[in-house]
Parts: C-alpha cells; sequence; structure tokens
C-alpha cells in the first residue's frame, strides 16, 4: 500500500538486502504507506542491530517505544525507529516478550538506549538484560505498577506534588477530575448565562467600569441587514442636463430625451439648473475696475553703506 505523499523515497531492493543479511533472524517485513517494519528475533536483536547499522547504513537509533497487547501471550512489543541519515530512509525493528523475559540490551550499540530502555521498563515492565542502570526514569521511587500498560487502575493510587505551603514533596490520592466537569457547548457567538472569568474587566458586570464588547445583533437585523443590502439601487438620473449636448446629432438627440430603463427621464434645460447659478447668469456682468498703480517703496536708511 502505498502513500499519497511520502515524506522519504522508498527503497526497493530493501527486502531482499534484510532477507539476505538477517536470514533466520528476519521474522517478517510489513511495508505499509511507505514505511518498513521488521519483526527479529528477541535473542538475537542486538546483532541485528549490528548488522544494520555496519551493513545497511541505519546510523542512529531515534526512540524505543513499547506496545502491550494483553490478549498475546507475548503480549509487550519493543519497538526500535532507526534512522539512515546516508539514504534518508526509517526502519522499524520490533521484538516480542513478556513479563519475564528480559529482553537483550543494544546499549553497546547505541549509548543512548540507556535512557530510553529505562523509560520502557518503568512505563511497561519490560527488563532488558545487560543494561548498566535499569532504573525508574518518570515515575518516584517506590512505585508500584508500570502506568502504560493496558491493565493498570485509574484510581487507587497516590500522585505526589510540591507543596508551597509545607515546603516538601507530599503525597495525595489520585483524584480524577476530568470525569466530573461541566460543559454546556453553547454557541460562542450567543454567550454563556453566567459571568466568566475576566468579564469584569469589560464592565456590565457592576464590579468595574468599562464599556465592553458591541452587543451582537439578534438574527432579525441580521436579515433586515442582508435585504437592505439586495434591494436593487435607486433609478440614476442622466448625466446631460439637455438632449443637444450629447454632440451626436438629431437622432442621437431623440433617443437622449426618452426615458431610460430605470424610470429616469431627462430635465428640461431650465430644471437643471440650480437657484443660484440661473440668478448669476440672469445678472449683468459689472466692469471690473482697473487695478491701482503700487507706490514704489522707499530704501533704507542706515548700516554699512
Amino acid at each position: 500500500m502505498a502513500h499519497p505523499a511520502p515524506l522519504v523515497a522508498p527503497q526497493p531492493s530493501l527486502a531482499a538486502a534484510l532477507k539476505t543479511l538477517l536470514g533466520t533472524d528476519l521474522l517478517a517485513h510489513v511495508f505499509t504507506v511507505d514505511e518498513d517494519s521488521i519483526t527479529v528475533d528477541r535473542s538475537a536483536v542486538a546483532g541485528v542491530m549490528v548488522a544494520l547499522r555496519d551493513n545497511l547504513e541505519y546510523q542512529q537509533l531515534m526512540e524505543i517505544a513499547g506496545v502491550d497487547y494483553p490478549e498475546r501471550p507475548e503480549r509487550f512489543e519493543v519497538v526500535y525507529h532507526l534512522l539512515s541519515v546516508t539514504k534518508n530512509h526509517r526502519l522499524r525493528v520490533r521484538v516480542s516478550t513478556d513479563e519475564a523475559t528480559p529482553v537483550p540490551t543494544v546499549v553497546p550499540v547505541w549509548p543512548n538506549a540507556g535512557w530510553l530502555e529505562r523509560e520502557v521498563f518503568d512505563m511497561y515492565g519490560v527488563l532488558f538484560a545487560g543494561n548498566p542502570d535499569l532504573r525508574r526514569i518518570l515515575t518516584d521511587y517506590g512505585f508500584q505498577g508500570h502506568p502504560q500498560r493496558k491493565d493498570f487502575p485509574l484510581t487507587g493510587y497516590t500522585e505526589l506534588r510540591y507543596s508551597e505551603e509545607d515546603k516538601r514533596v507530599v503525597y495525595e490520592p489520585v483524584k480524577l477530575a476530568q470525569d466530573f466537569r461541566n460543559f454546556d457547548f453553547l454557541s460562542p457567538w450567543e454567550g454563556a448565562d453566567y459571568v466568566l472569568p475576566g468579564d469584569e474587566k469589560a464592565g456590565g458586570t457592576g464590579e468595574a467600569p468599562g464599556k465592553g464588547a458591541p452587543t451582537p445583533m439578534t438574527a432579525k437585523e441580521v436579515k433586515a441587514s442582508d435585504d437592505k443590502a439586495k434591494a436593487a439601487p435607486p433609478p440614476t438620473p442622466k448625466t446631460t442636463e439637455k438632449p443637444a449636448q450629447t454632440g451626436a446629432g438629431n437622432k442621437a438627440n431623440k433617443e437622449a430625451a426618452k426615458p431610460s430603463k430605470d424610470g429616469a427621464k431627462a430635465k428640461a434645460d431650465g430644471e437643471s439648473k440650480t437657484p443660484a447659478t440661473a440668478k448669476a447668469e440672469k445678472a449683468p456682468a459689472k466692469a471690473k475696475a482697473p487695478a491701482k498703480p503700487r507706490t514704489p517703496r522707499k530704501p533704507k536708511t542706515g548700516g554699512d553703506a
């Protein structure tokens, strides 16, 4: 099954190379959505990692993850994510185990596996033979159980936190308050009936002055605004003041005198003038008085001459 947009180039020859290199240690090879996953023999995992690093150029160990399948005889899977920098390709390696059978460590192959194996041990309880420091890494000292197991109970345990009052770490029963929270799922545009924290800053609650956000329009107001926007525009009058101003002859003048399609009619010459314009046209033109000659300026006296 091919991915519609692969992030890395596929390696068509990888399946044959893995079969030739690993032989009977290779139990399964799956290619899905442009990702290669192999399952190998648990007892040979260290040697498989050396072969993948030295022969197929998977230089880096990116992650070690755990998976829990309670219905299987070997309920746990340890998944190693390898990266080839030179080929720009990733490979997923899986091994299966149970609660009592340890998995050989790969710390001699990749030193960063020490921390990653400790995390899988802490969360799932998988043992790693040969790990130099197999201790819990995420939970507290004396913690009982492994939190990532599917059968780990969600209640009946204690949690620790730092108390500012006591100035020390305290243990308390686990409280799963998430199950008892209430959600109203109201529309964010309508708003809730109660006052939310911070609303007092906007005013309107009597606790502090403030103008606040504008009140949203109701459905009736929104519909009226939409109807007004969709209404036809008013009829536009003609831009010429009289038919003779078309400049295209008598035929065009007659067409211009007809009413427009939207109901506007051409105005007569006298109607198109404002009262101020008509008064200015009737008043006789006054003769402009000649400009008076300017008196020449007198030169300034004094100063350096």
